[in-house]
């Protein structure tokens, strides 16, 4: 039985080999030197090993504005995102009220519309407000989420209906039964959707690139991508900001795998 499970795993190795060498040949190549990095036939590992690439980036660009604006963002955009998706959510799945499910199905439309098309209404919006070129602009338009709401309302509708009414008949309220009661329960939905969230917000570029202009109120994706030059590119110094950039999300990763991965596995769970 093994001989004939090696197709299997030879087909494996090579999903490895292709999701991890893209990273291997980033880490290389922040070590070499700007000369060896664009020469045909390319090396593989660097002739000389080197870390002029990072003192240099460090030295150009304000990583710690980078890094600072990255994590206010990430933690307003989280926090705030999950109050009105999760409040939202119970509404939607667990309150009868005229137009419900109207109004739901509006909110799923905007999961067909491209994202895109929100840019300059969004920008006129932060413009008039007078906080255009600041980091607050960077998370106001994150706040709320079709895909959160849709996501955590499953949540919600697969928890019994007899928790709401022992809850009723032990004289909690409407805002008691959901932060009391179903949100606690719903942990694991929470967890993976901050986690998207985050993932999702850091790699943003578009947005924070629109919206601020001055060098210190940007994140880390955006300025990293003020490495790539218009004319020349230095190739060891955008993949050693790469690799600075990346450090925050291996982090967050490893903090809260076994919350991902409990939340992405109760999304089947039919109760």
């Amino acid at each position: 039985m093994k001989s004939r499970k090696w197709p299997l795993h030879l087909l494996l190795v090579l999903c490895v080999v292709i999701t991890v060498g893209p990273f291997l040949w980033m880490i290389l190549t922040s070590f070499k030197t700007y000369e060896e990095s664009i020469q045909i036939p390319p090396t593989i590992f660097p002739e000389i090993f080197t870390l002029e690439s990072y003192g240099e980036v460090v030295h150009k660009f304000p990583f710690l504005d980078f890094y600072r604006n990255t994590f206010v963002v990430l933690f307003f955009t989280i926090v705030i995102e999950l109050t009105i998706c999760s409040m939202a959510a119970y509404a939607f799945a667990r309150l009868e009220f005229p137009g419900r499910d109207a109004i739901f199905i509006l909110l799923l439309a905007l999961l067909m519309v491209p994202g895109q098309i929100f840019l300059v209404p969004n920008y006129d919006i932060m413009v008039k407000l007078g906080l255009a070129d600041t980091v607050t602009a960077l998370w106001i338009p994150k706040v709320f989420s079709a895909f959160g709401t849709f996501m955590l309302r499953e949540f919600f509708k697969g928890l019994p209906g007899s928790l709401d009414e022992a809850a009723k008949l032990d004289g909690c309220g409407y805002f008691q039964i959901y932060y009391k009661i179903l949100l606690p329960l719903i942990k694991p939905a929470l967890s993976s959707l901050a986690i998207l969230t985050a993932i999702s917000t850091f790699k943003d570029l578009m947005w924070p690139l629109i919206v601020n202009n001055a060098m210190e109120k940007m994140t880390l994706s955006a300025g990293l991508a003020m490495l790539i030059g218009e004319h020349t590119t230095y190739y060891p110094q955008v993949m050693a900001g790469g690799i600075i950039a990346i450090l925050p999300m291996i982090l967050i990763f490893f903090l809260f795998q076994k919350q991902f991965v409990e939340g992405i596995a109760a999304t089947g769970v039919k109760q």
